[in-house]
């Protein structure tokens, strides 16, 4: 496996995340620390203290990771959390089908890679965490996978929508038509040398009466325990429990959590744009039936669709005697999960980096400090048989982000620059220019022949005229097979448009490469890399 770096500059990313990975002083009104500079990490690491119970932090883990297939070096880790230095690199995602696409586990790599960074810089202890979104309710984003199929074309598979409210997504079993997703799936990747490992991990996981936490987080469990990483996750009553006192805050404190919210969502999109919508309440309730309802302040009341309603004080102790019954907001999790964590960092993708600039006024609220938000590795793997021919054409990597039809524009008037016509009217001028006083030694001879001179001239021109068509047909059969090349280039790295890392699921490389995939990649990292560029992963046949 070797690897090429690209700037993010030409590619489809967000102004912000642009300006953030290539110059962060831009930024720094909307962030705590700037993650690429050592001396200001190892300030933001001398001044974090975790302020809860660091033994009950770590009781609570190894229960959340019970039912999973702990490695033994995640179990060390947890066992380190009790140590007073030890922080922590966090990363998360939602709980995708078959693990969701690329940039899953990207980020899973990074708070891996990071976190041995952070201790060879910091000279203290640094685990990585997978803060699993268990709280989250939108279905939608987390039932379907992405894969190209044998014609390189990106097909999609789905389960059944269902209706809301919905509780959340982790609560959720796969449903019985999860083994015709399954089979279809099948069906479309290769059958290759790794297929029969890879179905059997999946199977272990994803199968129809799990659910989504059980599958998703066995399979992350399964591929980066080995590498010290811990799961954790809020969707549980003992992390509710020892962090209530947030969900508290956040309802005594609502008007000027708002208020500072809306501040800093002001300034950052004057200059940039503001990633996530505001509202009164940061709060979800968790209702008998399960719905994850949102909650709305009213004049000086807090209420629900489904017609719950609270004063303050009433709220305010129902969240201290059934703390599992609420839920975070995106604005809450951070915030909650640095309670419960010594968070050194947070490894972030744009979307998250951008709403993370929103947040600065809001964790002087709460009498936090942000943690450092480290971008993650972004990337697209090349396979061989897009390495093998993209070099071919005279496009960069980047190009390929443009429409189809730009492209193939582009290229059609670069092969044009070869004027066939121009070179076969000139090709016959200096014939004409070369026979004409030989025509007239033979005419001197006998005028008679003069025809027959005129009529060899006129079989050579013809010989030229099919020559010319074939050249023509040469040059048409040799574009077409170029523009396939580009059109198959790319639907592998830019597929739909979007990044590859956003649209191709992480088992297609998987069936593929082999499960161990990750391992080589995460291996292929230099020891103090940083993500402040896209990088090309070129994987050997």
């Amino acid at each position: 496996m070797h690897r090429k770096n690209t700037s993010f500059q030409n590619l489809p990313f967000s102004k912000l995340f642009k300006t953030y990975t290539s110059d962060f002083s831009k930024v720094d009104p909307f962030y705590s620390t700037n993650p690429f500079d050592k001396e200001a990490v190892l300030e933001k690491a001398n001044q974090l203290h975790l302020s809860g119970d660091r033994s009950r932090t770590v009781e609570i883990l190894k229960e959340f990771n019970e039912p999973f297939d702990v490695h033994e070096q995640a179990l060390q880790n947890m066992d380190r959390l009790q140590e007073e230095e030890t922080l922590a690199i966090v990363t998360g995602q939602q709980l995708g089908l078959y693990g969701g696409p690329l940039f899953t586990v990207l980020k899973t790599i990074s708070a891996i890679h990071l976190s041995r960074q952070m201790e060879e810089l910091l000279e203290r202890p640094v685990v990585p965490i997978f803060w699993l979104a268990d709280e989250d309710h939108d279905y939608d984003e987390v039932r379907s996978i992405h894969l190209l199929n044998r014609q390189d074309e990106l097909q999609d598979f789905e389960l059944p929508k269902r209706t809301s409210p919905l509780p959340p997504v982790a609560d959720l079993s796969l449903p019985p038509e999860l083994k015709l997703l399954r089979k279809e799936v099948r069906n479309v990747l290769y059958e290759t040398d790794f297929s029969a490992d890879l179905w059997e991990l999946l199977d272990q996981h994803f199968s129809p009466g799990n659910t989504f936490l059980e599958a998703f987080g066995g399979f992350i469990n399964h591929l980066f325990s080995k590498h010290g990483l811990i799961l954790a996750g809020s969707n549980h009553p003992d992390v509710k429990a020892h962090t209530k006192e947030i969900l508290k805050y956040s309802v005594n404190e609502a008007e000027a959590i708002k208020e500072a919210l809306e501040e800093q969502s002001e300034k950052i999109s004057e200059q940039f744009h503001q990633q996530v919508t505001l509202y009164d309440s940061n709060l979800f309730f968790l209702s008998e039936e399960g719905n994850r309802l949102k909650i709305n302040v009213q004049e000086d009341h807090w209420t629900t669709e489904e017609g719950h309603k609270w004063t303050t004080e009433e709220l305010l102790q129902k969240i201290d005697e059934m703390p599992e019954q609420f839920s975070p907001n995106v604005f809450l999790r951070p915030l909650l999960q640095d309670e419960f964590l010594p968070t050194l960092g947070y490894v972030a993708g744009p979307g998250e980096l951008a709403y993370y600039g929103q947040m600065k006024e809001l964790y002087a609220c709460f009498d936090h400090e942000m943690p450092v938000i480290f971008p993650r590795l972004s990337a697209a793997i090349i396979e061989p048989s897009i390495e093998r021919i993209i070099d071919k054409l005279p496009f960069g990597y980047e190009a390929y982000s443009q429409r189809i039809e730009d492209l193939e524009s582009a290229y059609v008037e670069q092969s044009d620059q070869v004027d066939i016509e121009a070179i076969f009217d000139g090709w016959k001028q200096k014939v004409e220019q070369a026979i004409a006083p030989e025509k007239e030694k033979v005419a001197a001879v006998d005028p008679t022949l003069d025809g027959a001179a005129g009529k060899a001239t006129a079989v050579y021109f013809g010989e030229l005229d099919k020559l010319k068509g074939k050249v023509y047909r040469a040059a048409k059969q040799q574009d077409q097979t170029q523009l396939n090349r580009i059109r198959k280039i790319k639907k592998n790295i830019f597929p739909d448009g979007s990044l590859q890392e956003r649209s191709i699921s992480v088992i297609y490389f998987m069936n593929k490469f082999g499960v161990e995939i990750w391992d080589e990649l995460l291996a292929s990292l230099e020891e103090g890399e940083i993500f402040d560029q896209h990088k090309l992963f070129y994987l050997q046949s």
